[in-house]
C-alpha cells in the first residue's frame, strides 16, 4: 500500500477497513508511535520508556519519566498523540462496520483497558463486504435554525448533561470518560442524527460537533455547574473530541445501516465506566521544583523566606483571570512547630513547620488549603465539585538555600501535590504550570527584597 492510501485510510472516512489492514496498521502505528517516544524521552530525561509504561492506560509511570523535564516535553508528547488516538478511533468504527459489527462498538477503544480488548476482537473478525452500505442521499449545506440541528443540539445536550451529573455529582469522576468519551459520543449522536436521513456536508457537520460543545458549556455555566476558566481549560480537549464524534457519527449515518437505538448501550455505559474510573483512581504525588539564584547571602535570604511582606500587584493574565494569586506570607512562632500562613488571593494556606535548619532549609507540611482558584461565571458564587473536592492537592513544601561561591544563594522552592483529574497527560500539565508561575511569584519577591536589603547593608 503506498503512503498517499495509507494516510487516506488512516486520517479519511473514506470506506470499511479491512481485517488485514487494521491489523497491519494498528501493530505498525503501535511500534513507530513507541520508538519516537522512546528516543525522544530518552535524549531529554536520559530514562528509558519501558513498553509497559507505554501501553499502561495510567499515565503515572510516564509521568515519573518526565519528572525535572522541560515542560514543553510534556505538552509535545500530548500533542504528538491525539492524531493516533484519531486513527484508532476512525479505523476501529469503521472495521466495527466491516465486520458487521456495530460501528458505535469502536467509540470503545477510547475507554483504557476495555480498548486492547475492543482492537484485539476487532483484529480478529472476519470481513462481512455487505455491512457496509454506500451513501445514495445528496449532501446539502445546513444551519444553526435547521430543526435537524436543533434535534441534533438537545439530543447531545441531554446525553451530556445525565453523563456529567452521574460521573460527577454521583462519582466525583473528573476523568477520561468525561473528557474523552463524553463529547465524543455527544458528537457521535450529533453528527448520526443530523446526517439521517438527509445528508449534509462535512464543513456543516464538523460545526455541528462544535456548536455541541458551546451548547453544552453554555448550560453549565448558565445553571453554575461550571466556571469558565474550568470551561476555557477543558476546551483543547472536549472541542476537537466532538467534532472527531459528529464526523464519525456522519459516516455511521451515511455509509452503514446501523440505528440510532445501538448507541443506548453505550451512553448508559458512559455513567458507569466514570464510576468504576473513579473506584481505580488513586492520585500519586507529585513535585514541582522552581530555582532562583539571590545576589545576597542565605542569611539574609532566610529572613524574606519565612515571612514576607505584601506582593506587588500580579501582572500575569492567568493570576489576573482567578487563579489564587499568593499575597504575603507570616509566621506564627519559631522553629518546628511554628505555624506559616501564605495567604492567597482565595484564601490562607496553613503550614506547620516540620524542619526548621536555619539558614538552609525550611520544610513544612499543608494543613489546610483554599480553593485554587476563583471562577469566572455569571453567578456570585460557584464552586464545582472538582474544587470542593480539592483535586489538586497541596501536601508539603520546602524550601533550600545553596551558599554559592562568591556570597549568593541558590534559592530552591519545591510542592509536593496529588492531583486526581485525568486524562493526567493533560491536566497535571495546567498544575505544573499554576505552580511554577506561584513559585516564580514568591521566590522572585524574596529575590528583590534580600539583594535590596544586601545592596542596603554594603552601602554605595
Amino acid at each position: 500500500m503506498n503512503p498517499l492510501a495509507c494516510l487516506r485510510i488512516w486520517f479519511g472516512l473514506g470506506g470499511p477497513v479491512d481485517r488485514r489492514t487494521y491489523l497491519r496498521s494498528g501493530i505498525g502505528l503501535a511500534l513507530f508511535k513507541y520508538a519516537v517516544e522512546t528516543g525522544v524521552v530518552g535524549a531529554v530525561t536520559g530514562r528509558w520508556l519501558g513498553p509497559q509504561e507505554f501501553i499502561s492506560p495510567s499515565f503515572a509511570a510516564r509521568a515519573r519519566l518526565l519528572e525535572g523535564a522541560p515542560e514543553w516535553l510534556g505538552w509535545t508528547l500530548f500533542a504528538w498523540s491525539v492524531p493516533f488516538v484519531w486513527i484508532a478511533l476512525s479505523m476501529s468504527v469503521r472495521r466495527a462496520a466491516a465486520a458487521g459489527r456495530s460501528p458505535w462498538l469502536g467509540a470503545a477503544v477510547l475507554v483504557p483497558l476495555v480498548n486492547l480488548g475492543v482492537m484485539a476482537l476487532l483484529a480478529g473478525l472476519p470481513d462481512r463486504p455487505t455491512a457496509v452500505v454506500p451513501a445514495v442521499r445528496p449532501a446539502r449545506p445546513g444551519s444553526i435554525g435547521d430543526p435537524a440541528v436543533i434535534k441534533a443540539v438537545l439530543a447531545a445536550v441531554a446525553i451530556g448533561f445525565a453523563t456529567f451529573f452521574a460521573g460527577v455529582y454521583l462519582f466525583s469522576s473528573y476523568g477520561a470518560i468525561l473528557f474523552f468519551g463524553t463529547p465524543l459520543i455527544m458528537g457521535m449522536a450529533a453528527g448520526f442524527i443530523y446526517n439521517r436521513p438527509m445528508h449534509h456536508s462535512t464543513g456543516a457537520t464538523a460545526g455541528l460537533g462544535a456548536l455541541v460543545m458551546l451548547a453544552a458549556g453554555g448550560v453549565l455555566l448558565s445553571f453554575a455547574f461550571e466556571g469558565l476558566i474550568c470551561l476555557a481549560m477543558a476546551a483543547p480537549i472536549v472541542m476537537p473530541t466532538a467534532i472527531a464524534g459528529a464526523l464519525l457519527g456522519k459516516w455511521i449515518a451515511e455509509a452503514t445501516t446501523a440505528g440510532l437505538t445501538q448507541l443506548v448501550p453505550v451512553v448508559l455505559a458512559l455513567p458507569l465506566l466514570a464510576g468504576a474510573e473513579s473506584l481505580v483512581s488513586s492520585p500519586r504525588e507529585r513535585s514541582v521544583l522552581t530555582i532562583v539564584e539571590i545576589d545576597a547571602p542565605p542569611e539574609t535570604v532566610w529572613r524574606h523566606v519565612v515571612s514576607f511582606p505584601d506582593l506587588p500587584e500580579p501582572t500575569e493574565w492567568f493570576f489576573r483571570c482567578g487563579i489564587a494569586c499568593p499575597l504575603r506570607a507570616r509566621i506564627e512562632g519559631q522553629g518546628v512547630g511554628a505555624v506559616r500562613h501564605c495567604e492567597f488571593t482565595t484564601g490562607d494556606f496553613v503550614e506547620p513547620i516540620t524542619a526548621w535548619e536555619e539558614p538552609r532549609r525550611l520544610a513544612f507540611d499543608v494543613a489546610s488549603q483554599p480553593d485554587p482558584m476563583t471562577e469566572l461565571s455569571p453567578w456570585r458564587h460557584v464552586h464545582p465539585p472538582h474544587l470542593r473536592s480539592q483535586s489538586l492537592q497541596s501536601r508539603r513544601g520546602e524550601f533550600r538555600l545553596v551558599r554559592l561561591p562568591g556570597g549568593g544563594t541558590r534559592l530552591e522552592g519545591r510542592t509536593w501535590y496529588a492531583f486526581d483529574m485525568h486524562p493526567e497527560a493533560y491536566w497535571t500539565m495546567w498544575a505544573h504550570g499554576s505552580i511554577h508561575a506561584i513559585h516564580r511569584r514568591v521566590l522572585g519577591h524574596v529575590k528583590h527584597l534580600a539583594e535590596r536589603e544586601a545592596a542596603a547593608v554594603s552601602g554605595p
